[in-house]
């Protein structure tokens, strides 16, 4: 007896004799009842929305057969790829970077060996130094108090105050000079 169907009665169809023994053959290499198989066939047409008389072209195991074609077409263009493309690139590769690391063996620089000195020598070199930056920051403290000392402040009767620098030609080419490394004394070309 068939599920959920136990209690409706059976009805007849008006089949010729070879499509019932054709579609009794069927049920039963299916294993279901003749009821539930033309249930189930009625069910796949509404839901997939075609009709019985539609041919679809071709069958599954055809439609596996050209999908194994072209899987073998895409393994054999990859296969190609990577022999005219992919080798030939490595080995460059490979070879590039050998010829470098042999180009660095040969560029490699040689340390000669650092002359020692005497403690005294060194001291003698970091006093002298101390010295020098010493000088230089009593110039630059001398300047800037130049600077501070002729720096005035101006009052403006309809805005902002503000200070002026009153600093004859002859000083400033001294502070210039004075100064190592000043970008007015660095100009681009096309200034």
């Amino acid at each position: 007896m068939d599920e959920g169907f136990e209690k409706e009665r059976f009805v007849t169809f008006k089949l010729k004799s070879s499509v019932a023994r054709k579609f009794r053959r069927f049920c039963k290499h299916y294993g279901k009842s003749q009821s539930l198989s033309l249930l189930d066939m009625i069910l796949f047409f509404e839901t997939n929305e075609i009709s019985p008389s539609e041919r679809f072209g071709e069958t599954i195991t055809s439609l596996k057969f050209q999908m194994k074609k072209r899987f073998n077409a895409l393994i054999a263009i990859i296969k190609s790829i990577e022999k005219q493309q992919t080798e030939p690139t490595a080995f460059l590769i490979k070879r590039l970077f050998e010829v470098s690391a042999q180009q660095e063996k040969e560029d490699q620089i040689e340390f000669k060996p650092q002359e020692l000195i005497t403690e005294n020598e060194e001291l003698e070199y970091y006093q002298k130094q101390y010295k020098d930056s010493q000088k230089h920051y009593q110039n630059l403290k001398s300047d800037t108090q130049l600077m501070l000392e002729k720096l005035k402040y101006v009052r403006n009767n309809f805005g902002v105050g503000y200070y002026r620098l009153n600093l004859s030609k002859e000083d400033i080419e001294r502070i210039k000079n004075n100064i190592d490394h000043v970008h007015y004394n660095n100009r681009a070309e096309n200034w």
